[in-house]
């Protein structure tokens, strides 16, 4: 169930916004927080429950458990019991003043447990669990923050050993996947906000969010799970590129973004999960290969892994970006009647995505120098892709038909950055930027101000994704399409 914590502070605002949420066709019930009304009274509960239309949590969280409440305990609990008396059809009470909480009503008790510093261990969350489960709860809760994803596994654990109704989940960004996972592990509802701005805890998705772009309605028990592997990936618009392909196809699975920071711990821990695919990026995509049990000889080749197909436990590295990038590349020379041999290419950076794109433009015979900030990085990538090299100062000087970032720099959200001074910038050179959000960087913007012929990375992005999509799917991935809603997407979010 989808359950829309309200929170405004004033008894009108809070009023509206009950309406608005209970209006959502696939809303299920809403929370009502009344800590949040400035100075609240028994008149205002009484106002509110009058209004409701659909199921409502009564929740009036102290500050000691994260909540806005000051007052005194008695005059807290006593709001909730008069929500109750009222028809609340749930009330929310805390672990520790379950005691003091009177059932004459017919509301159910959920008793909650928030933890805003870590998760657990495994042992703790069984202990709380087994306590709040014999303090006479109807529903468990049990709430805690992620300090690192591999604390959802214990979450997920939790739930799918729980015998009573239980709500469990990690808050943060990096607990959004507990949000997102909670039908098919077992949660008697998640939670999300009814607009960006009015979240009642860290990390809580909008409602919209959960449901277009997560397809939160179709997850289940069954459903597979893909990924993207990152830091950042907040931004990332593969959630709603693949997520919207699965929908399409009828395809039971959802994509998620994993903000990885410890790439062998995540790879061991989520093995649990069974995970039957990955996207990965920045910076893992040379780590990740010495985790995997197979590489596909083009990873092998590039020597970087920007995707991973789980077959029967196996995790096998392929390399998507390498040809996604020579043809958008060699599209974009098409219209001059070119091709790529003999072309005198820059590419700047030395990382994974600079690693694939070099090595798919060699193969076609170009001829790549590799520029890198840090001068030992850019050596040690021409040393192993048998190309040229120069020193970042160099870059103005450099004879250069197209230009290649394959660098973060100027990716959303620090937009106004530039991965190369101006002055590299000559009339008549193309200018091919990987990254794609925004689809028009800064440095695209300059080129093409100064002559140049210009390619953005949504088609590279589109490109390497459809080719993710058939390795796991073992379906053709439709590209048009696919490129119509990440443009869509990417001008709606400016």
């Amino acid at each position: 169930m989808l359950c829309v914590p309200i929170t405004a502070n004033n008894t009108e605002d809070f009023l509206r916004d009950m309406r608005s949420a209970s209006e959502l066709a696939d809303i299920d019930m809403v929370e009502l927080r009344l800590d949040y009304i400035n100075d609240i009274r028994t008149s205002d509960v009484e106002a509110i429950i009058k209004e409701k239309t659909i199921p409502v949590i009564a929740t009036c969280r102290p500050e000691r458990e994260g909540g806005e409440f000051t007052g005194a305990e008695a005059d807290r609990i006593a709001l909730l019991e008069k929500a109750a008396e009222l028809g609340a059809e749930y009330v929310d009470i805390e672990h520790d003043a379950i005691d003091k909480f009177s059932r004459k009503s017919g509301a159910k008790p959920i008793v909650s447990y928030h933890n805003f510093s870590e998760t657990p261990s495994e042992s703790e969350l069984r202990e709380l669990y087994n306590k709040l489960s014999g303090s006479g709860a109807d529903i468990v809760k049990i709430v805690t923050l992620a300090r690192k994803i591999t604390d959802n596994l214990r979450i997920f654990k939790l739930l799918e050993q729980a015998s009573k109704p239980i709500i469990a989940l990690c808050m943060g960004e990096l607990g959004q996947i507990s949000r997102i996972l909670a039908p098919k592990y077992g949660s008697f509802l998640t939670f999300a906000s009814l607009s960006e701005g009015k979240e009642s805890a860290p990390g809580q998705l909008s409602a919209s969010e959960l449901l277009d772009v997560y397809n939160l309605r179709a997850i289940n028990h069954n459903t597979d799970i893909y990924g993207l592997i990152g830091n950042p990936v907040a931004h990332s618009m593969g959630p709603a590129l693949h997520n919207t392909c699965f929908q399409a196809e009828d395809i039971n699975a959802v994509y998620l973004p994993f903000r990885v920071e410890d790439i062998s711990s995540f790879i061991n821990g989520f093995k649990t999960l069974n995970v039957s695919g990955y996207s990965v990026t920045i910076p893992h995509k040379q780590a990740i290969m010495g985790l995997l049990d197979e590489l596909d000889p083009l990873a092998t080749s590039v020597g970087a892994v920007n995707t991973v197909v789980n077959r029967g436990g196996r995790l096998k590295g392929y390399n998507t970006d390498s040809t996604a990038a020579t043809k958008v590349i060699e599209e974009g020379l098409a219209e001059d009647g070119t091709t790529l041999r003999g072309k005198k290419i820059t590419i700047v950076g030395a990382g994974g995505a600079a690693r694939a794109v070099a090595f798919g433009l060699k193969q076609k015979k170009a001829e790549i120098t590799i520029v890198n900030r840090t001068e030992a990085r850019a050596e040690a990538l021409a040393g192993d892709l048998g190309c040229g090299h120069r020193r970042f100062e160099e870059l103005v000087g450099l004879d250069t038909e197209i230009l290649v970032n394959c660098t973060s720099v100027g990716m959303h959200p620090n937009v106004n950055d530039m991965p190369v001074p101006a002055d590299v910038l000559r009339p008549g050179m193309w200018v091919f930027d990987a990254v794609y959000n925004p689809p028009e960087t800064r440095l695209l913007r300059e080129a093409a101000a100064r002559g140049c012929r210009t390619l953005d990375g949504v088609k590279m992005f589109v490109l390497q994704a459809a080719q993710q999509f058939k390795l796991w799917t073992g379906r053709p991935a439709p590209v048009e399409p696919m490129e119509g809603i990440i443009r869509f997407r990417l001008a709606v979010s400016k």
